[in-house]
This record gives C-alpha cells, sequence and structure tokens, in this order.
C-alpha cells in the first residue's frame, strides 16, 4: 500500500502503521484521516494480520493534534462535518476494528491524537510522552470522541479537569490515570508492543473480534453489553476456532489457530 502520509509495515502477522508527517509533529488532516481509514480497513480485511500497532513518525511526536490551519475558517455546518465525518472514518471505525489496535504513543499525544490513541483498543506509551486535549484553549471541543472516551478511562473528574485546564499530563501520570497500560523507554516502545503483539497474536482472532464488539457494546447507550456478550459467546461455538482451542486444550498440546 502506498500512501502520502502513512507507512504500513508488516511481519510476523503483525501491521505497524506509522504517521509520517514530521514536519506537522504527524498532525491529522483531512488526508491522513482517509489514509489512515483505508489502511486500517485492508489490514482488518486480510488474515495475514492479526494486530495492528500504530504509532508516530520521529521521536517528538505520536500525533500532536489536528491540522488546525486546515479548519479555523469552518463555519457551524462545516464544523459538523468534519466532526461526523471523522468520526465515521477514523475514531469509531478503530474503535470497532474486529483486529486489535495498540496504540504506542511515542511523544505528544494532543487533541485529535490522543482521541486516536483513545479510539485504540489499548495504549503503550514512552517515557516522554505527554497528553492532552488542549481544545478549549483554541474556543472549541474535543470533537473525535475525547469528551466521550476520555471519561471512560479515567473517570468524569479527571477528564473534566484535563478538558478544562487544556493541560497536558505525563505518561507516568497517564498510566496512573488508567489512561495507558504501560511506560517504557523510547527505544522500548516499538520491541514492547510487539511482544505483546505476539502474544496476542497466538490466540483466537475470532473470539477476539467477539470480545471487542462485547467490551464496546458495554459502552453503547441503549445497548446491554451483556446481551452482546451472551451472544457473542454462543456464536464462538461454530467456529473452527473454538474446536482447535478445546481440543488442543484436552490433548495437552498449543492450539494452531489459522
Amino acid at each position: 500500500m502506498d500512501f502520502e502520509n502513512i507507512l504500513v509495515e508488516q511481519k510476523d502477522k503483525i501491521a505497524v502503521i506509522t504517521i509520517n508527517r514530521p514536519s506537522k509533529l504527524n498532525a491529522l488532516n483531512k488526508n491522513t484521516i482517509e489514509e489512515l481509514h483505508e489502511a486500517f480497513k485492508s489490514l482488518d480485511a486480510t488474515t495475514k494480520v492479526k494486530v495492528i500497532l500504530i504509532t508516530g513518525s520521529g521521536e517528538k511526536a505520536f500525533v500532536a493534534g489536528a491540522d488546525i490551519s486546515e479548519f479555523a475558517n469552518y463555519s457551524i455546518e462545516e464544523g459538523t462535518e468534519l466532526a461526523r465525518n471523522g468520526q465515521e472514518l477514523l475514531f469509531d471505525f478503530v474503535q470497532n476494528l474486529s483486529t486489535p489496535v495498540i496504540a504506542a504513543i511515542n511523544g505528544f499525544a494532543l487533541g485529535g491524537g490522543l482521541e486516536l490513541a483513545m479510539a485504540s483498543h489499548f495504549r503503550v506509551a514512552s517515557t516522554n510522552a505527554k497528553m492532552g486535549l488542549p481544545e478549549v484553549s483554541l474556543g472549541v471541543i474535543p470533537g473525535y470522541g475525547g469528551t466521550q472516551r476520555l471519561p471512560q478511562l479515567v473517570g468524569k473528574g479527571k477528564a473534566m479537569e484535563m478538558i478544562m485546564t487544556a493541560g497536558m499530563i505525563s505518561a507516568e501520570e497517564a498510566k496512573d490515570w488508567g489512561l495507558v497500560n504501560n511506560v517504557v523507554e523510547q527505544e522500548e516502545l516499538l520491541p514492547f508492543c510487539k511482544k505483546i503483539a505476539t502474544k496476542i497474536a497466538r490466540n483466537s482472532s475470532v473470539a477476539i473480534a467477539a470480545a471487542i464488539k462485547s467490551i464496546n457494546a458495554n459502552y453503547k447507550n441503549a445497548v446491554n453489553g451483556f446481551d452482546v456478550e451472551i451472544e457473542q459467546f454462543g456464536k464462538s461455538f461454530g467456529t473452527s476456532d473454538f474446536k482447535e482451542g478445546t481440543t488442543a486444550f484436552l490433548e495437552k498440546k498449543k492450539p494452531n489457530f489459522e
């Protein structure tokens, strides 16, 4: 896959998407969002990839926000459409992807960058990473799901504080608050994430996709997450992965999930 603003590498059932706009600190513009959508969609469709890592190029930024120059003069209608399209194409799309997505936060994750990391299934940060949602300092609010996902991860009070102050928190603070799972040195970030991804890749992709769907259901209005879990659990019994996994367990050998 050839793109202008992102790089995609694939090896051993693990794909790495790198947002590659170093001169803009990897800021998200319309074209980059569209390219990310196409990359995630394509990788999710192939059985050759079982885990996707998303990171930023260089040592300064994961994604330092949205490209403000692109929408500074938008009208109300254009702003509304910007948020709606962005969430459909990328942020909601990533959250509901059946392939696990790990955000490797290698530096600044601000605004849309933090929103992209939060849309991923979980996050690992380097020690130099800084995270925040500074939108109110520009007279706007987070528009790519930040007001919804941040309280789910850190709680209402902490989310209110982060959004209202427009301030940044360190990687260690993010870990203490539950925003990221792990913090490692920058040079260890991708190897550490790939180690986790390798463990995930050994398991049933079919079952993982069902688990993602069930967990996400708990955060949707008018959806009973327990009912979704029951439905997805039952469907698992009809898969070849279930037969492989249970047979291997009973025969005391490792499963081979295809």
